[in-house]
């Protein structure tokens, strides 16, 4: 007997397609109600990236809160500074800063831009970093240093 089109139509529709798999398992948006507060971990990759950038942090330490993308480009960066460092021959220190401010906006559900006003010795830096809720954490997926 030849299998009738409904019984064909529901065995068609069990099979998930590429597509599907690959939504299921992509990072999911998380609400800000979900969230932790982000402060922590702005304080925690401020000074991460300060000191991935002086020499004495090793990138990898920050990748779980980092998107790939931000991530590779941090790690360009770092070696950027790394060999600048080797070029006029000076040692990794570790860096001396103060948080002079921070402001905070959530342009969205779910998203959070931050700009970190960081006074060090010899300049003062702006860390902005736009901050999104990626599988009910936190996750950075911009990062620029000024």
């Amino acid at each position: 007997m030849p299998p009738n089109a409904a019984g064909a139509t529901s065995r068609r529709r069990s099979h998930r397609t590429e597509e599907d798999v690959e939504e299921l398992f992509a990072p999911q948006r998380t609400s800000s109600a979900e969230l932790p507060d982000p402060a922590p971990l702005v304080a925690a990759l401020t000074r991460g990236i300060l000191e991935a950038l002086a020499g004495t942090r090793e990138v990898d330490q920050l990748a779980r809160w980092l998107a790939e993308e931000t991530y590779l480009k941090l790690v360009q960066r770092a070696n950027l500074s790394r060999r600048a460092r080797s070029a006029r021959r000076l040692p990794a220190q570790r860096p001396v800063f103060t948080v002079r401010a921070m402001r905070q906006m959530a342009p969205a559900d779910g998203v959070v831009e931050v700009v970190v006003i960081v006074a060090m010795p010899d300049r003062t830096r702006a860390l902005a970093m736009r901050l999104e809720g990626l599988d009910r954490r936190w996750r950075a997926t911009d990062i620029r240093i000024l």
